[in-house]
């Protein structure tokens, strides 16, 4: 039996990762902010440490007696605003939780992003080897490089420490949600027009078993892409309004359509204080295919894939049980 402390277990992937480790019978600990949703860990038998990732006195008392981290906390909004909270959040407190760890002799997965990666092509999915810059110069994916690029120095100075980067994931315990929104805004309400790049679908709980994996045997050091079915956002969105009975989207929208709700985004969020998941920047990802290669998870990790209707089926149930739906 390990000792396991887990950051963003409130959040759909850290609160997925809880459940296995728990199932495992493996002692876990919890991470929280004072103001936390208490549902995701209703009932389940963890211990919390109240503080956050700005707090080293919190940070310290969450590492003490652990010999293992799951850090899967993160500001992950996509936009042009709240770089400075990102970088907070994402580098500094990242940072911290590796320093705390490496003092306590605690072994760390770090949950990065594909986003951290170079895009993939629609006939080359990107893998680890794979070179390149940044996708969109906007918070989340610059906090989310400069982390990586921090942890790997860590690493040299003795820290052990593996980087994952999982794709888009969905599943069930999406509590806040997280990337569920799309699902539930594309299953719920007509939308004509999606974006015009690609995704790469992957189960929270998949991922989640990939992690505990990791965690137990990767090599120091080692990045493991834990991605998942590689499709068109249109497919995708066709496949969340067939799972929900709604009506799918019609085609992919034209550039002009783009710059026009990009725009229209960014204007709310100078006029409001309040950036939304459509902005400028938002648009600019979803014309990139994330397409990825998780070849060396699957071959090292067991990591594995259910097929992609069962992971969205088993979402959006998990929604309709839970009142995220209306009707």
């Amino acid at each position: 039996m390990t000792h396991v402390l887990v950051t963003g277990s409130t959040g759909l992937l850290g609160n997925n990762v809880v459940r296995s480790l728990l199932a495992r019978g493996d002692k876990v600990r919890c991470l929280v902010r004072p103001q936390h949703d208490p549902r995701p860990l209703a009932g389940l038998k963890v211990s919390t440490v109240v503080g956050d990732l700005s707090d080293m006195k919190s940070i310290y008392r969450a590492v003490d007696g652990v010999s293992h981290v799951v850090h899967a906390a993160a500001d992950t909004h996509i936009g042009g605003r709240h770089r400075e909270r990102q970088f907070a959040v994402n580098v500094k407190g990242t940072i911290g939780l590796a320093q705390a760890a490496r003092q306590a002799a605690a072994r760390l997965v770090f949950v990065s992003s594909v986003d951290a990666l170079p895009a993939g092509k629609r006939d080359q999915p990107a893998d680890e080897a794979t070179v390149g810059g940044a996708k969109v110069d906007c918070g989340y994916v610059h906090s989310k490089r400069v982390a990586e690029a921090e942890l790997e120095q860590l690493i040299q100075q003795g820290l052990q420490a593996v980087i994952v980067n999982p794709g888009f994931m969905l599943g069930p315990w999406d509590w806040k949600p997280s990337s569920g929104r799309m699902l539930l805004t594309v299953a719920q309400k007509f939308t004509p027009f999606g974006p015009s790049g690609g995704i790469s679908v992957c189960d929270a709980r998949d991922v989640a078993d990939a992690i505990i994996a990791a965690l137990a045997r990767a090599e120091s050091g080692k990045r493991y892409i834990l991605a998942g079915h590689n499709m068109r956002y249109i497919e995708a969105w066709r496949l969340f309004a067939k799972v929900a009975d709604g009506r799918p989207p019609l085609c992919p929208a034209g550039p002009l359509m783009k710059i026009i709700a990009g725009r229209w985004g960014d204007l709310l969020a100078m006029l409001t204080g309040r950036e939304g998941d459509v902005n400028s920047a938002a648009i600019r990802m979803s014309d990139l295919f994330h397409y990825y290669d998780s070849s060396r998870a699957i071959q090292e990790l067991g990591y594995r894939l259910r097929p992609v209707e069962g992971t969205i089926a088993d979402a959006w149930n998990w929604f309709r049980e839970h009142g995220y739906c209306r009707g």
